[in-house]
């Protein structure tokens, strides 16, 4: 099919293209840049130059740990490269069900289920639970994955103001009592950092009869006491119902994961179509995952690293004038205003080797573009010391503070 006949598909593919070559002739295209090395988790080699890593999801800064990569060379050994089928039939290995136990004691749950992504994660497991007649309610910034599993599900979808509990229970109070509910929120929200209110949304799940589930994907390795999550961040174990999770942000492989009641576990494992039709997860991936949660309990000293680096970000770049929003995480905002000053502050700082990016409209609200600065345990107090000198610089040539 000629793509450059006139209609409704091509001229939405001509916008995009001619949005994306505005961008590059002002040197303002950051998006799919190679990277060639990562030196140390904290640094990378881009365009041949080293810079400073602060748009990773490596909290703990876990990439290239020596126990993890052994792992994964390991299973490689034993099982070779890949899986020859889906789990079902002849993909399923000793690593993945050894992967879902440490899933499983490391959540505090009765069993656990893997997937390919954390994407397919959210797609297949909402849209297995929930169908015709049931309502669905998230959080309105919840992951795009979320969005389209409720979507995909059929179920009536609702959403809620930003962790705003009143008008959770709203929407509870609209729903009829004898229809099955599901609430689902991010514990950490990706764009702003901030967590959610667990505690009162596990109350409202409780009082309206409504099943729980957690999207864990940045909060896993940064919040509580071990950096279990959620749950133990409230000291609420047990509150949540359906916990997700990736293995490709904190946990340095791939795919996604549901921890929770055996039952729950056993339905998706037999009635959710990206286990049934997907192939399995490489058995280096598995390997690399399953070793990742034993390190994080093992060297407790990167999450109190993490939380003192965090602290110091946040507090600097506040400090400086800048606007990061509500977060309390490792996920800091760099609120930017208009697309243009978040691109032109992610071209100063990359040109200074501080490896930054910008998240823009539709991406979040027009108005609302930010750089989306990230934080590592790997990371030195003067290596965060300099990346805030030469944000603080860049923001005040640009006109942001």
């Amino acid at each position: 099919m000629n793509f450059s006949v006139d209609n409704p598909l091509s001229r939405r593919m001509a916008v995009l293209a001619q949005r994306v070559s505005e961008m590059r002739e002002h040197d303002f295209y950051f998006y799919n840049q190679p990277i060639q090395e990562v030196l140390g988790g904290s640094k990378v080699i881009v365009n041949g130059r080293e810079m400073g890593m602060y748009a990773s999801y490596s909290y703990l800064g876990l990439v290239g740990h020596p126990r993890i990569n052994a792992a994964a060379k390991r299973a490689i050994d034993r099982y070779g490269t890949g899986t020859h089928g889906v789990r079902t039939l002849a993909g399923s290995l000793g690593i993945h069900t050894e992967l879902e136990e440490t899933i499983s004691e490391f959540k505090h749950a009765e069993a656990a289920i893997t997937y390919t992504s954390g994407y397919v994660t959210n797609l297949t497991v909402i849209s297995t639970l929930m169908s015709r007649g049931d309502y669905v309610l998230s959080d309105k910034l919840n992951h795009a994955s979320i969005v389209d599993g409720c979507m995909m599900s059929g179920a009536e979808f609702r959403r809620f103001k930003h962790n705003d509990m009143q008008d959770l229970e709203n929407r509870l109070q609209q729903i009829p009592s004898d229809v099955t509910k599901l609430v689902i929120a991010d514990a950490v929200f990706s764009m702003d950092g901030d967590i959610i209110d667990l505690p009162n949304m596990v109350a409202l799940c409780r009082k309206y009869g409504a099943y729980l589930m957690m999207d864990e994907a940045h909060s896993v390795g940064v919040l509580g006491k071990t950096g279990r999550g959620i749950e133990e961040y409230y000291d609420m174990w047990g509150s949540v119902d359906i916990k997700m999770g990736t293995l490709s942000k904190t946990i340095p492989s791939v795919g996604g994961y549901v921890a929770g009641k055996k039952e729950l576990i056993e339905y998706l494992r037999h009635g959710s179509r990206a286990y049934i039709f997907s192939a399995a997860l490489a058995p280096g991936q598995a390997a690399a995952a399953n070793e990742a949660f034993k390190v994080i309990l093992d060297e407790p000293w990167r999450l109190e690293k993490l939380n003192q680096n965090t602290v110091q970000f946040i507090n600097g770049l506040k400090g400086m004038g800048f606007d990061t929003m509500l977060t309390e995480t490792a996920i800091v905002p760099v609120l930017c205003g208009a697309d243009e000053r978040a691109y032109a502050l992610t071209q100063t700082c990359q040109r200074n080797d501080v490896f930054v990016l910008p998240v823009v409209s539709p991406a979040v609200p027009e108005g609302q573009s930010r750089l989306r600065a990230t934080v590592l345990a790997s990371h030195e107090t003067s290596e965060i010391q300099r990346a805030m000198d030469v944000i603080g610089a860049a923001g005040k040539e640009i006109g942001i503070i």
